[in-house]
Formats: C-alpha cells, sequence, structure tokens
C-alpha cells in the first residue's frame, strides 16, 4: 500500500507519516523543507515541493512513479485577518496554497490514481458557510470554503474512476498553526482521521467529516 502525503514536515502531516508507516504503508513525504523529525522517520521524503508549481509537482509523479492507494493533501497555510487589517496578497496566497494547491497535486498525479485509491482532503471547520458566526480570518475561511467545493466536485469526477474523496476538518489541533493551542494532540486527531479514512467509500465520497465522526453542514 501507498500513501502519499503533503505538507509532511511538522505537525499533522508529520504524524499521518508516522502513523501510516506503523500500519504499513509504503509512505511518499512531500514537502517545501525537511524537518528533522521527518529525516528520523526513515521514509521516502520528497522536498522543495511548492503546491502552486505544477510543474515541481510534475517531476514528484515521475519520482513515485507507482499506483496510488491513498492520497492526503494536508499542506496549507494560515494568516490571521480582520476587515480592519485586510491583506489581499495573503488572502490570494492561502487560496493559492489551501484551495488551488490540492487540485493542482491530484491533476499532476491523476496518472498513478488508480480504482480504489482514496483522496483525504484536509480541511476546516471554518470553511462552513452555515457554521460562520465571527467576522474574522476572510482568507482561510474563504481558502477553505473552497477547498470544500473543489473536493465535492472532484468526487464527483472522480466517482467514475472507482476513486473516493473525503473532506475531513481534524478538530482544533496543538499545532505550530496554531500555536500548540487546542483540544487535541496531533495523534489523537490523524488516528480519529484515519480511522474514518478507512470508511471512506464511493458511497460516502464527497462528505464533510469531523474527526470526532460527526457531519459538518456546508
Amino acid at each position: 500500500m501507498t500513501a502519499v502525503i503533503t505538507g509532511s514536515n511538522r505537525g499533522i502531516g508529520l504524524e499521518f507519516c508516522k502513523q501510516l508507516k506503523e500500519r504499513g504503508y509504503e509512505v511518499f513525504a512531500l514537502c517545501r523543507s525537511f524537518s528533522d523529525e521527518l529525516k528520523k522517520l526513515n521514509i521516502q521524503t520528497i522536498d522543495n515541493i511548492d503546491v502552486r508549481d505544477i510543474n515541481s509537482l510534475n517531476n514528484v509523479k515521475d519520482r513515485i512513479n507507482k499506483p496510488i492507494d491513498l492520497l492526503i493533501n494536508n499542506a496549507g497555510i494560515f494568516r490571521q485577518d480582520d476587515f480592519r487589517s485586510l491583506n489581499f496578497k495573503t488572502l490570494q496566497e492561502q487560496i493559492d496554497v489551501n484551495s488551488l494547491g490540492p487540485l493542482k497535486v491530484i491533476l499532476a498525479l491523476l496518472p498513478l490514481i488508480k480504482k480504489n485509491t482514496k483522496v483525504a482532503m484536509i480541511t476546516s471547520r471554518l470553511g462552513s458557510i452555515e457554521d460562520t458566526t465571527e467576522p474574522i480570518y476572510y482568507g482561510y475561511r474563504t481558502s477553505k470554503a473552497a477547498l470544500n467545493m473543489i473536493s465535492k466536485i472532484l468526487s464527483i469526477e472522480l466517482k467514475p474512476k472507482g476513486v473516493s474523496v473525503g473532506i475531513f476538518h481534524p478538530g482544533y489541533v496543538k499545532t505550530d498553526m496554531t500555536n500548540h493551542k487546542g483540544d487535541l494532540e496531533p495523534n489523537t486527531s490523524v488516528k480519529n482521521m484515519l480511522d474514518l479514512i478507512e470508511k471512506l467509500n464511493l458511497e460516502n465520497s464527497g462528505t464533510f467529516w469531523h474527526e470526532n465522526g460527526s457531519i459538518i453542514p456546508w
């Protein structure tokens, strides 16, 4: 079994690499630069990957060069903002990385995606329009709402190929992105998401899941 994870050098991505290796997967870890923790895992690592750059992603396809059983689009960035501090440069950056990046990854790796491949999109409940109650995080919320729509469309697009797409909110996890504030440790969040990924199939493809197993409103 082969797994590919983007944004794998720290936090949730690093934990996905650890737990998937423990579950017997051959893991390909994609990242912009190696971390010491990632090097210690002794798995296949591919650095200098920018999910905004389709050319670097096409090179990844050639280096993996085998069918993918599980693709986890985890790479993402977060920039704080509110209406008074809007920065359209960082807003666009979040859309490019968080929304369009995963789509470019899938397009680049499509020749390696086969029947029964599972694709996991790591999103956020902050991308839920119905659940929005605070006037903050314009860029991040917008980018994740866009990712949710892209993921839903892909679930329809890829279903005839036998490929299922799951959309997962990891919870409020203690990582660098949250300044290590949160309700969950990365290992708990990732275990819960992997358990849900095991249940992912063509019938529930395109569902927006919380790591705790509940369904999040769009």
